[in-house]
């Protein structure tokens, strides 16, 4: 398996853009956002907030770019999601933060939301190919390379725009390329809380599978 610290810097950042891209389209489905009132499938989410939090995934790359850059690179992609925990309770201090962050960006408004997250995938669009491969930024305090970064949004995009296509009964079709940053990443991070072994028996042999070993979100 390739790891993503091992792959070609532009493949990230173009797996990237392709999931912002198709979560742009989205939040402009005016089928979409009239369910911006609907619970979701997540637990204590309406789909408004679901809405929110996806357009986090490209505003926030463009507010860490702008920011003071640090001078270490910092944690790694798996380093960042094997440390999560908690991520199943609504009630975890994790998810009361990151609903909070949320409803900030759904009380712009869904017509608001659709236009800056259009603006921000066209001003990313021309930034990320030049951004050198040691590119580092800071996400609430823990300094990662770029690339790295670029990692946990393409995850974040992935598994939230299922979750909205769930939550909607509107496919979306999430680009194969993203897909598959995605679920490498993840096995990598179920592989680094569990071992080997526990992410063999997960995928071969489920009645072995006694920790649940590739749920790591």
């Amino acid at each position: 398996m390739e790891s993503p610290t091992n792959r070609n810097r532009g493949s990230v950042r173009d797996a990237y853009l392709s999931a912002a891209d198709v979560a742009c389209t989205a939040l402009r489905n005016a089928d979409v956002i009239a369910h911006w009132n609907d619970d979701s499938v997540l637990a204590g989410w309406s789909c408004g907030l679901l809405i929110a939090h996806i357009a986090r995934s490209l505003l926030q790359v463009e507010w860490f770019l702008d920011a003071e850059e640090p001078s270490t690179a910092g944690i790694d992609a798996v380093t960042y999601y094997a440390a999560l925990r908690d991520t199943d309770s609504p009630t975890s201090s994790l998810n009361v933060g990151v609903r909070q962050r949320s409803q900030e960006t759904a009380d712009l408004g869904a017509t608001e939301l659709a236009r800056l997250t259009t603006a921000s995938l066209l001003a990313l669009r021309a930034r990320l190919p030049d951004e050198p491969s040691d590119r580092r930024l800071t996400s609430f305090g823990r300094p990662m390379l770029l690339d790295q970064y670029l990692t946990t949004r393409t995850i974040e995009l992935c598994v939230h725009l299922d979750d909205l296509a769930e939550s909607t009964g509107i496919p979306i079709e999430l680009p194969l390329t993203a897909i598959d940053i995605a679920n490498e990443t993840l096995v990598r991070v179920a592989r680094r809380r569990h071992g080997g072994i526990a992410i063999l028996r997960a995928l071969t042999r489920s009645e072995r599978d006694s920790c649940a070993a590739l749920r790591v979100l």
